[in-house]
C-alpha cells in the first residue's frame, strides 16, 4: 500500500494524561529503556544501553540545540501576546548567520492571541549585561499557516540568538501542561547540543551522559553527529483521514563531508539513529545520493526530498547501494568545492517504507495519530502496538520527558 492511502486512525491508541512525563527525572539516563529486538520485548535503563548493541556499531546523534522561540509581550491592558519564532522567512545559507543579525530580523511565527494585537509594535523590555534593550515586533504578512514578525531592538549592537536569549522563554512543547522553569533551559537540551536552531528539543538525545559516552568508546561503537533543526511541525497533528491529505513539515539539516565519509566508513558495522530527526536526515541522504548519481549536474536546491518522491517515480526505478549512494553525494559535493550539506527534507518516513541505511532506532513514547508514530511503524510494524501496550502497563513514561526505547530494524533494510 502506498503511504498515502494508510488512516491515521490505524495509528491511535489510548494515552492517559498521568503517563505523560512532566518533569524529566533527576538523573538523565536513569529512563526506563524499553529493547524491540526480533518480536520480542525487554527492558533495562538508559545507562547500560551500550550492553545491547554490538561492538562496533555507529551511532548517529543531532547535535541541534533549542532556541528560547517562545516570547511574551504584554500589552497596557495586561493583555498577554505569545510569539513563538519557527524559522528564518527569508532563505537561508546557514542558522548561525542568521541568529548572528543585528538591529533586525525576520521570522514565521505562530502568535497566541492574535486577535488581541491591534498595535503597530509591540514592545518588551530586557535587560542585558545591565543595559536596557527595548525589543519590538511589527506584524509583516499573514500566510496560510503562519505569520511574518519583524523583530527589531535598540540599542541594535547585540546579536538575535543574545535578544532571543534573554527575552524568550524555553519552547516546552504544548502537551507539558506547565510553565517552563529554569531547569528546562538545560534539560530540555542534550549534553551535546551545539549549534542553534531548534524549537522543540530531539528528545531521545535527552537521556544520554558522560558516562554513556565512555561506555560507548569501552565497546569501540562509534558516533557521529548530524544537525537537524527541529520545527514545531514536528507537534502537527495530522488531521486528515487518509495521509494523503496531510502536508509534512519541512526541516533543515546541515551535516558535514566528514560526517559522510565517516557514515560511509561505518555503513556496514550497522548505523544505529538517535531519534527520528537523525533517521530522517540519514535517510534523506541517500536518496539525495541517489539523484546525484541519475544527473550529477543536478541543481543543488533539487536535492531537497519532498514529502512523497520517494515512493513513487524514477527514484524508485534506481538501484543503488546505501555506500554507492552515499560516494555519489559526497563526489557531488565536493566537485561543488562544498564541506557541507545545508539544505531541507520534507521525507515522510511511514509503513511501506524501506529503510536505506538505518539497522536501528533510539526514540522515546510518541503521541497517537502522529507522523513520529507512522516511522516507528515504518520500522517494526504492527508489533508497535504490542510495544506501546507494554510501554503502558510497565510503569514507562511518555513524550519528550519520558522513557524511550531501543529498536532493531527487523523488517527492511537492505
Amino acid at each position: 500500500m502506498h503511504p498515502k492511502n494508510l488512516s491515521i486512525d490505524d495509528f491511535d491508541y489510548d494515552l492517559p494524561e498521568e503517563k505523560i512525563a512532566v518533569y524529566p527525572l533527576p538523573e538523565r539516563d536513569q529512563s526506563k529503556l524499553l529493547i524491540y529486538k526480533n518480536g520480542n520485548i525487554s527492558e533495562d535503563i538508559y545507562r547500560n544501553i551500550a550492553d545491547h548493541l554490538q561492538e562496533k556499531s555507529f551511532l548517529v546523534f543531532n547535535d541541534t540545540k533549542v532556541i528560547k522561540a517562545r516570547i511574551l509581550f504584554q500589552k497596557p491592558t495586561g493583555a498577554v501576546i505569545e510569539i513563538f519564532c519557527l524559522e528564518p522567512h527569508e532563505k537561508i545559507n546557514d542558522y548561525a548567520v542568521v541568529l548572528q543579525q543585528k538591529n533586525a530580523t525576520r521570522w514565521k511565527c505562530m502568535i497566541g492571541g492574535a486577535g488581541k494585537w491591534k498595535e503597530k509594535y509591540l514592545e518588551k523590555i530586557i535587560a542585558i549585561n545591565g543595559e536596557e534593550i527595548i525589543l519590538k515586533a511589527g506584524l509583516v504578512e499573514k500566510l496560510s499557516d503562519a505569520y511574518v514578525v519583524e523583530l527589531s531592538w535598540n540599542p541594535g549592537n547585540y546579536s538575535f540568538a543574545e535578544i532571543i536569549e534573554h527575552a524568550g522563554e524555553t519552547p516546552l512543547p504544548p502537551y507539558i501542561k506547565r510553565k517552563a522553569e529554569e531547569s528546562d533551559a538545560e534539560r530540555y537540551q542534550s549534553i551535546y547540543s551545539h549549534y542553534e536552531g531548534s524549537v522543540a528539543a530531539p528528545t531521545a538525545g535527552l537521556h544520554f551522559t558522560k558516562h554513556i559516552f565512555s561506555s560507548f568508546k569501552k565497546k569501540n561503537i562509534e558516533t557521529g553527529f548530524v544537525t537537524l533543526h527541529v520545527g514545531a511541525g514536528t507537534f502537527k497533528p495530522v488531521k486528515s483521514e487518509s495521509m494523503e491529505g496531510h502536508e509534512m513539515h519541512s526541516e533543515w539539516i546541515d551535516v558535514s563531508i566528514k560526517f559522510i565519509e565517516q557514515l560511509i566508513q561505518n555503513i556496514s558495522n550497522g548505523v544505529f539513529c538517535v531519534g527520528t530527526t537523525s533517521v530522517r536526515t540519514v535517510e534523506s541522504l541517500y536518496w539525495m545520493g541517489l539523484k546525484t548519481s541519475i544527473n550529477p549536474e543536478i541543481e543543488f536546491d533539487d536535492l531537497k526530498i519532498n514529502q512523497w518522491e520517494v515512493y513513487e517515480g524514477k527514484l524508485l526505478e534506481a538501484n543503488l547501494s546505501a555506500k554507492e549512494s552515499l560516494i555519489s553525494l559526497l563526489n557531488y559535493l565536493t566537485n561543488k568545492n562544498l564541506n557541507r550539506l545545508f539544505i531541507q527534507t520534507q521525507i515522510i518516513i511511514a509503513p511501506g517504507y524501506q529503510f536505506k541505511i538505518t539497522k536501528g532506532m533510539i526514540t522515546n513514547f510518541h503521541q497517537p495519530k502522529s507522523t513520529l508514530l507512522l516511522l516507528v511503524s515504518a520500522m517494526i510494524g504492527e508489533k508497535w502496538k504490542e510495544m506501546y501496550e507494554y510501554a503502558l502497563t510497565h510503569q514507562f513514561r511518555f513524550l519528550s520527558y519520558g522513557d524511550g526505547c531501543l529498536l532493531f530494524n527487523d523488517l527492511n533494510s537492505d
